[in-house]
């Protein structure tokens, strides 16, 4: 946990972006790091938590951590929290809370919102499209043979 929360002090600092840091541990081992770089990336998607997910499959290999923990500097946002469930991490440990990031304003509470609304109800209009051509793909990827899963 000092890790990522040296990494969120030192990249704030030298402007990388906002005050997070992330590691992934593997069998006791920091494999990967990760800092907040919306800012210096021009990318939202950024995260602490997201680029040190990044940089662990990159490293492994592979887009699943099973059996790999996160310490990350801060309670992860709702996109952070989707990419963990997605990544297979075994375990998350963090510093600060969603409050204590709220209070210097990076407050997610909004997002935690909308994801609860029904699709008709959000603040970001969303139109559904061409369902019956999108489905044939689904369709195909069901009975592909070679395919992936995950």
């Amino acid at each position: 946990m000092r890790e990522a929360i040296r990494l969120s002090r030192d990249k704030m600092r030298c402007g990388a972006g906002g005050p997070f840091g992330a590691v992934i541990v593997r069998k006791g081992k920091i494999i990967a790091r990760g800092w907040n770089r919306v800012t210096s990336a021009n990318d939202p998607t950024a995260h602490a938590e997201i680029t040190a997910i990044r940089a662990a499959c990159r490293k492994l290999k592979t887009f699943q951590l099973d059996g790999c923990e996160l310490y990350t500097s801060c309670e992860p946002c709702p996109m952070c929290l989707s990419a963990i469930y997605w990544a297979r991490l075994k375990m998350v440990f963090y510093a600060n809370t969603r409050r204590d990031a709220a209070r210097i304003q990076f407050d997610d509470n909004f997002i935690y919102g909308e994801v609860s609304r029904p699709v008709s109800r959000r603040k970001i209009p969303m139109n559904q499209l061409l369902r019956p051509e999108a489905l044939k793909v689904f369709a195909e990827w069901k009975i592909k043979t070679d395919k992936i899963a995950y």
